[in-house]
C-alpha cells in the first residue's frame, strides 16, 4: 500500500473547487473508497458509483435543486461547505411524497481529503426545516 500525503490547502481548494464546479456529477475526485454519510439518518454511501446515486436523488429524484454556497472553507486536507439547498420537492424524500413546493433548506457538507480525492463527506441537512417547508408533521 502506497504511503498517504497530507494535501496542501492550495491542493486541497484545487480539488473542491472542481468537485462543485461540476455540480456534484463528477465521481473522478473521489477515492474508491469513499464514504458519505448523511447525518440525520447515519446512512452510508460507498464508493463513487453509491455516492453519485445518492447524489443523483438529492438533487434530481427527490428535488431538482441546487446547493447556494454561503460559505467554503478549506484546510490541508479538508474543506466545508456551507450552503442552502434550493429547488422544488419533485419526489420522496424523508416518507413526504412529492409536494411540487419550493424549498430552501440549509445544508453543510465537512469533506476529508487524501491523496488528492475527497476520501469522506458528512451531509448535514436539515431535515425539520423540509419537512416544515413541505407543511409535513415534524
Amino acid at each position: 500500500m502506497a504511503a498517504e500525503t497530507q494535501m496542501s490547502v492550495e491542493e486541497t481548494r484545487a480539488v473542491m473547487e472542481q468537485y462543485i464546479a461540476a455540480e456534484h456529477g463528477d465521481v473522478r475526485w473521489m477515492a474508491d473508497d469513499v464514504v458519505f454519510r448523511v447525518m440525520a439518518t447515519g446512512q452510508d454511501h460507498r464508493t463513487p458509483a453509491g455516492v453519485l446515486r445518492m447524489l443523483q436523488y438529492f438533487y434530481h429524484v427527490a428535488f431538482e435543486a441546487t446547493a447556494e454556497t454561503h460559505k467554503f472553507v478549506v484546510g490541508p486536507g479538508s474543506a466545508v461547505l456551507e450552503a442552502d439547498f434550493v429547488g422544488r420537492h419533485i419526489g420522496e424524500f424523508a416518507s413526504v411524497p412529492a409536494t411540487g413546493r419550493e424549498v430552501r433548506v440549509p445544508l453543510c457538507v465537512c469533506y476529508d481529503l487524501r491523496d488528492g480525492k475527497i476520501v469522506e463527506g458528512r451531509v448535514y441537512f436539515e431535515i425539520p426545516a423540509f419537512l416544515a417547508q413541505v407543511g409535513a408533521p415534524a
